[in-house]
């Protein structure tokens, strides 16, 4: 809304100031809800960062335990033996809240190669190669849990920024313009009065310094 078309009256005055008010409390929620995001935000990244390097160590010892099933049962039965494993894996997706957020929760309790794989009476070495693979497993999930979370926290923090800078650098300013546009309407119509009231009763003596000479 145009300055210049806002009604300068009491009410209208009013009705400003009190928008001013409702808007400074939301950009004050709005920063503090921002600054929880990014704590939030920070704290899932360490996370992310630790289950990387975590996930990086899990790949070496699986490595390194297939090699060594390898060279104790040999290629021909390892690789007889992964294809029995499973090569579809269930996996159950919720939603969960971090900070008003919503993002997915990964079930990871559709993954039992281990389980199904008992059945073989396997040897020892192959046995702990597959627990190193579903260790893996559990750990990429939480990492792409956590980085889909940092990805729409991310986003909601730019969303709440925005519309903090918004309410910030615009609506306030533009509310405060309105106030002051009014308050100056409000003296030019004091002054107006003020002169009018002031000819009125010049003309008034003037009328009656008449009336006396007469």
């Amino acid at each position: 809304m145009a300055v210049e078309n806002v009604r300068p009256t009491r009410l209208e005055l009013l009705r400003t100031r009190r928008r001013i008010v409702v808007a400074k409390k939301g950009l004050n929620l709005l920063k503090l809800k921002r600054s929880a995001l990014i704590a939030e935000f920070f704290n899932l990244s360490k996370e992310a960062l630790r289950l990387r390097g975590d996930l990086q160590k899990r790949i070496g010892q699986g490595y390194e335990s297939i090699r060594m099933a390898e060279m104790m049962e040999g290629p021909t039965r390892l690789e007889n033996i992964a294809m029995l494993l499973p090569d579809v894996v269930p996996v159950s997706v919720a939603t969960k809240s971090v900070m008003g957020v919503r993002t997915p929760k990964v079930d990871r309790g559709g993954y039992q190669p281990v389980a199904s794989a008992s059945l073989l009476d396997l040897p020892t070495s192959i046995d702990e190669s597959i627990h190193h693979f579903q260790g893996i497993y559990q750990v990429v999930l939480d990492i792409a849990e956590k980085e889909n979370a940092l990805r729409r926290l991310l986003k909601e923090i730019e969303k709440t920024k925005r519309r903090a800078s918004a309410i910030e650098n615009v609506l306030i300013p533009r509310l405060q313009e309105i106030v002051r546009y009014i308050k100056f309407r409000f003296d030019e119509l004091e002054r107006d009065s003020f002169s009018m009231l002031k000819a009125v009763k010049r003309k008034l003596e003037q009328e009656a310094a008449d009336g006396a000479v007469a």
